[in-house]
């Protein structure tokens, strides 16, 4: 397995498609299905604009820090490295790691779930079994490598797609375009938190997509192929959410669709969407927990790092098995890593040209040392693009810190974080690069 070194040319196999199905695998999930009822406030037709645009927002980033991996052959932490320092990656890799054990309990929470409402029509019910089963098979596939990734998500993620078309269909067929359409939105809501939990979710996948982009054999093929796939089935799962929710008031979208299906008579087809969505996406998530552990203790081993992710992430599941306040999950997470690959990104396409020096990444005093191995000019860049994204998110500042503000900002809060964070890098770092 790869570890954390540049991977050799004969470990880079995948192309534009495998891409395609890699990042189409991971936004067939429940949990995208969920976030769309989240936008629910803003109606059909808004909430529909706020999808489009969050996504091409949030997925161009997502496909930038891809091209890091795919030209170096690196996964995301150790890029990070470049701009940070060695030991300031340290603590984008120790937040990654506990996002991503929260992402595989929350898509085993899911999967569990909504399995069991399913397998309770054939008169079986064990949630914890579904729980376990669910987080021992995404296990294994984080275990088996990227030469059967390709051929894992070929096969699934086109079963997948087929499904999910005879999905949608029953949605729609069940309350129709136009009646949805017709539900007024709450004004109170405003648009770009409605774009700030859209804008989340590709960015939520930022810290780990060089993890798999390193695999690529070239960069133009990668950074296409993880843009579109992402950006099409993404948009469709937050937009059946969305949906699901406008038409029956659920706080659980995911479930309605399940149900929808059961009732059509396709209770087997609808298992078999929970349980290969929840495959398909969140072996990723324990796959770069331990890359990302790795990142601080190398000595770790992969293998041994997926299956501490992997067991943590089952056991999260099951020791805390109600999902509560999962938009300020999802803000939160905006809030982490918006502004971080504002810094990442600026540094290594404006500031560095698109240029690394791969052996300094690994290497104690070298170019990426910086002062003690930390580069405080991005880690001051990071913080202000922190406090910006609070300061300019009323969901966050009232909910979370209880901080109750009236104040109308019309660009939300992912946008200025990410360009504060860059501009503040930029400035700084332009003479000294």
């Amino acid at each position: 397995m790869a570890g954390i070194e540049p991977v050799s040319s004969d470990q880079r196999t995948l192309g534009a498609w495998d891409f395609f199905l890699l990042w189409a695998g991971a936004a067939v999930s429940l949990a995208e299905i969920w976030a769309g009822g989240l936008i629910v406030p803003l109606g059909l037709g808004l909430g529909l604009w706020a999808i489009l645009i969050g996504h091409l927002i949030g997925n161009t980033p997502l496909a930038l820090g891809g091209m890091i991996g795919s030209r170096w052959g690196i996964p995301t932490m150790v890029a990070v490295r470049a701009s940070f320092g060695l030991r300031g990656s340290y603590l984008a890799a120790a937040l990654n790691g506990i996002q991503l054990i929260g992402w595989t309990a929350v898509m085993l929470i899911l999967c569990g779930g909504a399995a069991e409402a399913i397998s309770k029509t054939y008169g079986f019910s064990n949630p914890a079994f579904w729980v376990i089963l669910s987080g021992a098979v995404t296990t294994f596939w984080a275990l088996v490598g990227s030469r059967f990734w390709k051929w894992l998500q070929r096969f699934s993620v086109v079963a997948l797609i087929i499904l999910c078309g005879a999905m949608t269909y029953f949605v729609f067929a069940q309350y129709g375009w136009d009646p949805l359409a017709q539900i007024p939105r709450k004004k109170e809501f405003p648009f770009m938190i409605g774009m700030d939990l859209v804008i989340a979710m590709p960015i939520s996948w930022l810290p780990l997509v060089a993890d798999y982009s390193r695999f690529a054999r070239e960069s133009k093929s990668c950074f296409w192929g993880t843009w579109i796939g992402y950006f099409l089935v993404s948009s469709w799962m937050y937009l059946l959410g969305l949906a699901a929710s406008l038409a029956t008031k659920s706080p659980d979208p995911s479930g309605v669709v399940m149900n929808l299906m059961v009732q059509f008579g396709w209770a087997i087809p609808a298992l078999l969407i929970v349980l290969f969505s929840t495959f398909t996406t969140t072996f990723l998530d324990i796959y770069s927990t331990a890359v990302s552990s790795l990142n601080i203790f190398p000595r770790l081993g992969e293998r041994k790092g997926v299956l501490i992710g992997g067991i943590l992430g089952t056991a999260t599941a099951l020791l805390f098995p109600t999902l509560l306040n999962y938009e300020h999950f999802l803000l939160f997470i905006g809030a982490m890593f918006c502004p971080l690959f504002g810094v990442v990104l600026v540094d290594y396409f404006l500031l560095r040209k698109g240029t690394l020096e791969p052996g300094d990444l690994y290497r104690k005093e070298g170019r990426y040392w910086f002062w003690k191995g930390l580069n405080p000019r991005a880690l001051a860049a990071w913080a202000a693009g922190f406090v910006f994204y609070l300061g300019f998110s009323p969901l966050l500042l009232d909910k979370v810190l209880g901080i109750q503000t009236a104040f109308p900002w019309p660009l939300g809060s992912s946008l200025p974080s990410m360009g504060a964070a860059a501009l503040i890098y930029w400035l700084l770092g332009r003479k000294r690069i």
